[in-house]
């Protein structure tokens, strides 16, 4: 039987934190007051999430969750996220740096999906997807990918995370025919004139058929990003987007609930802000505990007593 999440949590999913970003010395103190840990190897956020509500985590099928939580519709074809990175050539080894965002225009990655799909799909049994700021491949015959994203790998060489065994060969010989169409194309020609990285290669990972929807209980999820919410589609859990504020997600649901804010990641008024906003909601009683999970692998356990916990210094991880 799976176990209850607990309904006066809130887990929020929050950029990074690590290394003197707080400028807020209260929240910094406040923050040193909790269970603080660093995860003790690069995690994909969701799967931190689940395990904090107490839910299975799917071994494979995330792409085909991240393409239903962007569309609301269920995949009925196996899928494979195609991320766009740059590898870096260092001294001895190779570093995968994950690109998206505002440094990916859509039109970049519409221009190089559409020429991969025209230089290497002819006749073949897949195809390239490009659906908004996201790339997938699509595949008549399920295929070996990674099983991490790009954004666990960044800034990691990217060699241990590929997939081995069965089908690794025909996964790096694909690869291997995507970087040979994406040198020297125009749009990297021009990204690397802007002082760009260039999309040398695509990350390919969460292979995969979309799982049966089942009802599961889960808490209310407010988020924009689709990967978490095509995992909460798949629980027949409640949706909303990110409202703008910790108070509008309390006010909406006046108990425990799971939250992925929008705001860019080097925004730290931003951060400050939610963090202040959390604390504020743990004083007023309104939540009875926190679940932080940072994206620099950051995580605190947050209760009101540990208020109490005067004493400690600092955290070294925030400084």
């Amino acid at each position: 039987m799976t176990k209850s999440h607990d309904k006066s949590t809130a887990i929020v999913v929050l950029p990074a934190v690590g290394g003197g970003r707080l400028q807020d010395a209260n929240l910094r103190a406040w923050l040193s007051r909790s269970t603080l840990q660093i995860r003790s190897q690069p995690t994909e956020i969701l799967e931190c999430v689940v395990s904090a509500i107490h839910l299975p985590y799917p071994i494979d099928g995330l792409a085909s969750l991240r393409l239903w939580g962007q569309t609301s519709d269920q995949p009925t074809v196996w899928i494979a996220a195609a991320d766009p990175i740059y590898l870096e050539p260092r001294l001895d080894h190779i570093c995968l740096h994950a690109l998206g965002g505002h440094d990916v225009p859509a039109s970049h990655l519409r221009t190089l999906f559409g020429h991969l799909q025209q230089s290497l799909t002819d006749g073949s049994r897949f195809g390239f997807i490009q659906i908004g700021s996201y790339g997938y491949l699509r595949s008549d015959e399920p295929i070996a990918t990674a099983r991490s994203s790009a954004n666990v790998v960044d800034q990691l060489p990217p060699n241990d995370f590929m997939p081995s065994g069965t089908g690794s060969a025909d996964y790096r010989r694909l690869i291997g025919e995507v970087e040979m169409a994406l040198h020297d194309h125009d749009v990297n020609l021009k990204r690397q004139a802007e002082g760009r990285h260039p999309i040398n290669s695509l990350w390919l990972w969460g292979g995969g058929f979309a799982p049966e929807q089942q009802a599961e209980p889960c808490p209310p999820l407010f988020a924009d990003d689709p990967l978490t919410k095509g995992y909460w589609h798949s629980r027949s859990g409640v949706v909303d987007s990110w409202p703008g504020s910790i108070a509008a997600c309390l006010d909406a649901c006046d108990a425990g609930f799971v939250a992925v804010p929008a705001f860019d990641a080097d925004d730290v008024e931003a951060l400050q802000e939610c963090l202040r906003e959390l604390r504020a909601a743990l004083h007023a009683r309104r939540l009875s505990r926190l679940a932080l999970f940072f994206r620099d692998g950051v995580e605190a356990d947050v209760l009101r007593t540990h208020a109490w916990r005067f004493w400690r210094r600092t955290a070294p991880v925030l400084n």
